[in-house]
């Protein structure tokens, strides 16, 4: 009985023990998960406490550069119209640099020749064409009478289809069987950048002849209205307005236009009183220091117009002054907030076909150049546009006289004309029997 006892004995201490392991291995386990618990706390805590400082740094960064950009372009603005042009041109190119450098990222694995060649090649062709344009329409009396640029003003488009026609046989001669397709998808893409970037944002340098008033406008109508999207759709925006971009809404886009519309009729209200806003490009050293003097389109001068009778009994008057302009800055307010919207709508499907956050890093905190242009390239070609078709005044220019006598008079007729212009002059009393006989001298 004793043994037995002793073997149950066993046992049972045995079980015992067994037991006691258990639940010692048991308490291990649930102690070491209390104790990873916190550890997990912890770590999220400073996951949070970093993202949050990454937002701060983030802020600042976008703060600071913000600031640095508005008086850069502000300083440029002062500066005249020429460092305006260097800096459209410039974020031109960049942008052209941004868009293409998205779509030429499969080229550089397929190692094909001559692709980014052929890219910045079109864009040189195509920027010498489009500003060539301008300088012969709006200088003419300037390059030709000149003996060395007359024949580039004259010859001017054959040369430019010219420079075309040699990129198309580079590019021709580049293909390479089994890549057919990707580089003609390359040359259609190459096209199209050079359509809705760079001839778009050449018609903002046209605005810019015309006058500071037509660039400065038009591009703050498109930041009025990006800032008052936002705050208005983080304050009431409830209904979303188009699935390729989620966070818009349309109460957003509605009261941004609202807002832009006001706004820009109190900004243009200041603005026509300054004549270096309103007065067209005539001399490059002009500044907002120096001066410039001109007969003000008469969108700026103030006029009488009729209240609509139904008006009148709400208004007690029959008349009222204002400048024309207002009416044309609530037209283009609304395209700003109605249409040019679009340009960065097709931004975002295109960097999201891509996979892309941003088109680039350019600007610290914000992104690439064409992130901050995309509206901008519509509104300045619309400006235009509208610009040209509804305010421009017509007059016959300098340039376009002496243009026709250039290239429609022989060398005698031009001579004759010449003669009749001083012999015109001097009987008015505008230059000296000296003047007249010398001419006479030359003329024989």
């Amino acid at each position: 009985m004793a043994p037995k006892r002793s073997s149950s004995g066993s046992v049972a201490q045995s079980t015992k023990s067994h037991g006691g392991k258990k639940k010692h291995q048991n308490n291990v386990e649930n102690g070491s998960a209390t104790v990873s618990a916190p550890e997990t706390v912890q770590n999220k805590a400073t996951n949070a406490v970093m993202e949050k400082e990454k937002k701060k740094q983030n802020f600042i960064v976008r703060t600071v550069w913000t600031i640095v950009m508005i008086a850069g372009f502000f300083i440029l603005l002062a500066a005249g119209h020429i460092w305006i042009m260097a800096l459209v041109t410039t974020i031109q190119i960049l942008t052209f640099k941004e868009v293409i450098a998205v779509a030429n990222e499969p080229a550089r694995e397929k190692k094909l020749p001559y692709g980014k060649v052929i890219n910045w090649y079109f864009l040189a062709t195509t920027i010498y064409f489009l500003y060539g344009e301008s300088v012969v329409y709006y200088f003419k009396q300037v390059v030709l009478v000149d003996y060395y640029l007359l024949p580039f003003a004259t010859h001017h488009r054959f040369i430019s289809y010219m420079l075309y026609i040699i990129g198309f046989m580079i590019f021709v001669s580049s293909l390479e069987k089994g890549h057919y397709k990707f580089q003609f998808a390359q040359f259609a893409f190459t096209h199209v950048t050079l359509l809705l970037v760079v001839v778009q944002a050449h018609f903002i340098m046209n605005n810019i002849f015309a006058g500071m008033f037509w660039f400065f406008l038009p591009a703050s109508l498109v930041i009025i209205n990006d800032i008052f999207a936002y705050l208005c759709g983080i304050t009431f925006g409830r209904t979303p307005l188009i699935k390729i971009s989620p966070k818009k809404t349309v109460e957003g886009f509605v009261g941004a236009w609202i807002s832009t519309i006001i706004i820009g009729m109190i900004l243009s209200h200041f603005l026509i009183k300054w004549k270096y806003m309103i007065c067209p490009i005539t001399d490059f050293s002009a500044n907002a220091w120096s001066g410039l003097a001109c007969e003000p389109n008469p969108v700026f001068v103030r006029q009488t117009f009729a209240v609509p009778s139904f008006l009148v009994p709400l208004l007690h008057r029959k008349t009222y002054e204002i400048e024309p302009i207002h009416f044309h800055v609530m037209v283009m307010a609304s395209f700003s907030s109605l249409i040019a919207p679009f340009g960065g709508f097709f931004a975002s499907g295109l960097k999201r076909t891509f996979q892309i956050k941003d088109f680039g890093d350019t600007i610290p905190g914000h992104g690439g150049i064409t992130d901050r242009m995309d509206c901008q390239f519509l509104m300045g070609f619309f400006s235009y546009m509208y610009y040209d078709s509804f305010i421009a005044t017509h007059h016959l220019r300098v340039g376009s006289v002496l243009e026709t006598a250039i290239q429609s008079l022989t060398l005698a007729e031009q001579m004759q004309l010449v003669s009749s212009l001083h012999k015109y002059l001097y009987n008015q009393g505008y230059i000296t029997d000296e003047t007249l006989e010398c001419l006479e001298k030359i003329k024989s």
